[in-house]
């Protein structure tokens, strides 16, 4: 009876051991062989409230709620009804905006009429220059590079993720505005990425200038910031709950030391 209650206890001793040995060997092996640092004192990311069902974030700027136009120029010529309003001429965001993550909420009209870019046809202006197709692409051909969420003329999307006439669609785009010198030379072209209906279908586009129907895509300098529009194509396709957000914080001045150390191979990274 007396070594039974005693070999449980010796056990325990033992493992007790072994575990403060296995420890000892880790923090020798972490003290000769350190986790690699990039040595970049990155700033402390800012809390964001995550929007729920459907609402913005609480960093987003509101651009329409249902309710009025007051952010937009040319909000006179559409009808607001039911937190929804109806596509009635050109419209122009007051504001300005670059680097930015968009969300769109649309609709084609429920009612079918007319074929290819005479059915549904609207289109988001980025910068009032690069345009994200919109259009009622379900069940009617086009020109791909024309059919919702196309970057209009120049990249189709990978797939076609739209629904049917009358239900509502979202497009949420990711745009980072072109850079140019002060002399207007192009430093680095836009870039977006669209996802419509939560499917992936513009992958970090690189896009190619302007859009346009009749000539072929290229550069002309503009401001960073430039305001956004939304494309009267004699359709009267229904938006809502649209909402911006400014993506103005630059990275890349604390990633160029690092770039540098690693562009100068493995024994640049390991002396440094």
């Amino acid at each position: 009876m007396f070594q039974s209650l005693k070999c449980p206890r010796s056990r325990h001793r033992a493992g007790v051991v072994g575990v403060a040995v296995v420890g000892m060997a880790v923090v020798m092996l972490s003290a000769a062989d350190p986790p690699w640092q990039n040595g970049i004192d990155w700033p402390k990311p800012k809390v964001v409230q995550p929007g729920i069902d459907g609402s913005p974030p609480s960093d987003a700027i509101v651009l329409f709620d249902g309710k009025d136009l007051s952010s937009w120029r040319g909000g006179e010529k559409w009808t607001i009804r039911d937190g929804y309003a109806i596509c009635g001429g050109e419209l122009t965001s007051k504001r300005a905006f670059g680097d930015c993550q968009l969300h769109v909420e649309w609709a084609a009209p429920a009612e079918v009429k007319g074929n290819s870019q005479g059915r549904g046809n609207s289109g988001i202006y980025l910068m009032g220059r690069y345009e994200v197709q919109v259009l009622d692409s379900y069940d009617n051909e086009t020109y791909v590079d024309g059919q919702a969420a196309a970057i209009y003329k120049q990249h189709p999307p990978l797939v076609n993720a739209s629904r049917k006439p009358g239900e509502w669609q979202s497009y949420d785009i990711i745009f980072t505005a072109p850079r140019f010198d002060a002399s207007g030379r192009l430093l680095k072209p836009a870039y977006v990425t669209v996802l419509h209906n939560g499917v992936v279908v513009q992958n970090h586009f690189e896009i190619l200038g302007e859009t346009a129907y009749r000539k072929p895509p290229r550069y002309t300098p503009h401001p960073p910031k430039l305001p956004l529009q939304i494309q009267y194509h004699n359709c009267p396709v229904r938006f809502r709950n649209i909402w911006i957000r400014e993506l103005e914080e630059d990275r890349e001045p604390l990633l160029k030391p690092l770039r540098e150390r690693l562009s100068g191979g493995a024994s640049a990274v390991s002396a440094g």
